[in-house]
């Protein structure tokens, strides 16, 4: 799988993440934490040894006390992601915290991040922010943040992620631990961690095309509609017919707003749609997808047909 971030699984409830994480992400620019990082965290939390090479770690992280809540992923409508390019999710949420908790302290990383499969713990794929979310104190306790999951298709997504996936997040507590040293105290370290704070559905792209022939029409004769139906193929970077699917012919007669169906077609092995309908008055025809679970409705721009 084409992934830019994993997750470790861990024994026990703490799910610490090893987030695979673009350059733009390296500690000191304002973003995520450093690989490294998490995974001595991971290691601490499990028992073993932060590095290779490295004595065992001395006990494990204590827990933080900061809750998730009142998460929203793209404003609750599904993620729509086409081949190529890149898709730049809005999230929402809210963190609640004991009077002790600077969440704006240097040494605090936060973040809200997807992942698909059985828990965080042990996640099939996992998709992240460029960038850490911001947070604003709405109270003394509680603090309002927002941020992005930053998704891109090419190197990001296969096939199978067209599902639902789930919203986690958590909060790490250096309290001015080194975590790089080989020597680190982990008891001085604090987490907290949310998991299943939302479901959001990623959804293939679609694009849908239409042409109805001869224009201009003698009334009562035969107008041939033809179009194609495609989505985006993850696996392979571009855009493919989408086949066997329903696919409605409609129409909207000059002069108005609303568009009525006329029939139901079904496409062919490559995406193909074909069929025929009887002139009759001046009027756009268009093909409309109903979309499924893993595609995103779509409907064509309608052609103008001139009857005479």
């Amino acid at each position: 799988m084409r992934v830019r971030a994993t997750v470790v699984a861990v024994s026990g409830a703490m799910a610490l993440s090893a987030l695979a994480v673009p350059v733009a992400q390296a500690a000191g620019s304002g973003s995520h934490h450093r690989v490294d990082t998490l995974k001595a965290l991971h290691a601490a939390a499990s028992g073993g040894s932060a590095f290779a090479g490295a004595r065992p770690a001395a006990g494990a992280p204590y827990r933080l006390d900061a809750r998730f809540g009142s998460v929203r992923v793209n404003k609750g409508r599904p993620i729509v992601a086409g081949a190529g390019g890149k898709v730049t999710v809005p999230v929402t949420f809210r963190i609640t915290h004991g009077a002790g908790v600077d969440l704006a302290a240097e040494d605090v990383e936060l973040d809200l991040v997807l992942y698909r499969g059985a828990s965080f713990a042990h996640p099939d794929h996992v998709l992240i922010g460029d960038f850490r979310p911001t947070c604003g104190n709405a109270s003394a306790t509680v603090a309002s943040c927002t941020g992005t999951i930053d998704v891109s298709p090419s190197v990001e997504l296969d096939d199978a992620d067209a599902t639902v996936w789930k919203a986690a997040g958590y909060v790490t507590d250096w309290n001015d631990v080194d975590p790089g040293s080989d020597d680190v105290d982990w008891t001085k370290v604090g987490y907290a961690e949310g998991d299943a704070l939302a479901a959001v559905r990623l959804q293939r792209f679609a694009k849908l095309t239409v042409d109805a022939a001869p224009e201009p029409v003698k009334k009562g004769r035969t107008l041939t509609v033809t179009g194609a139906l495609t989505r985006a193929d993850w696996d392979r970077d571009k855009y493919a017919g989408y086949s066997a699917q329903p696919v409605q012919l409609q129409f909207r007669k000059k002069g108005s707003s609303a568009y009525s169906t006329v029939k139901t077609v079904r496409t062919g092995s490559t995406g193909a749609l074909k069929t025929t309908v009887k002139a009759s008055v001046d009027g756009y025809y268009r093909f409309a997808f109903a979309g499924d679970a893993t595609t995103a409705a779509v409907s064509a721009a309608g052609d103008f047909v001139d009857v005479r």
